[in-house]
């Protein structure tokens, strides 16, 4: 399928025909593209490096890109959404599932990085639904300013800045990095975001 689905009502399995469809989540039967910046894919790769080194070393898990696309959430069973990085532990994804179309699995970790074109409900949404889903830990990287909001699933939010380290808790035992290694330097840009400052 190489037409661009424009209509209101676009299904799960229209998505996965789709030439482009990897580009796109589903919310209500509407194609959403996320916004994107060279920025947040620059911190994006970074966290996939860090995190992807980790866990083969600890034999942890997968940890799966911004392509990546979950159908995973009992609340809209329709919707489907792709989070800048995820990881899920080992074992929990049999071969099966990982050869077939969207992934069922609610990750353990979801990593949603902050574009300039981003909205605060928007991103309010996507953790909310990750949430919901079973996801025990999600990361809100805000690359202006330089920060980390944690999400918990208890419901408790903490915010990190720069000079803080990001601790993979029980979901990523043993992980930490510096807040800092996730961001070019910076003088290496002057990108802006639209996440005010002491947004979760």
């Amino acid at each position: 399928m190489s037409a661009i689905l424009t209509r209101d009502d676009v299904t799960p399995e229209e998505l996965l025909e789709f030439s482009e469809g990897d580009r796109y989540e589903l919310i209500d039967g509407k194609l959403v593209q996320p916004p994107m910046s060279i920025l947040s894919d620059l911190v994006a790769a970074a966290l996939i490096e860090i995190l992807g080194a980790y866990c083969r070393e600890h034999r942890l898990g997968h940890v799966l890109p911004g392509t990546a696309q979950f159908q995973c959430f009992p609340q809209a069973p329709n919707r489907v959404r792709k989070p800048d990085v995820s990881f899920i532990r080992r074992g929990r994804l049999t071969d099966a599932q990982m050869r077939r179309g969207f992934c069922r699995v609610a990750p353990d970790l979801a990593v949603e990085v902050v574009s300039p074109n981003d909205l605060f409900e928007e991103i309010e949404a996507r953790v909310e639904d990750y949430l919901r889903a079973g996801t025990a830990l999600l990361w809100v990287v805000s690359p202006q300013p330089r920060r980390v909001y944690v999400h918990r699933a208890d419901g408790s939010i903490g915010q990190l800045r720069e000079h803080q380290e990001l601790d993979g808790e029980s979901v990523l035992p043993g992980f930490h990095c510096p807040v800092a290694s996730l961001f070019p330097a910076a003088d290496e840009t002057t990108a802006t975001n639209g996440i005010a400052a002491d947004s979760p």
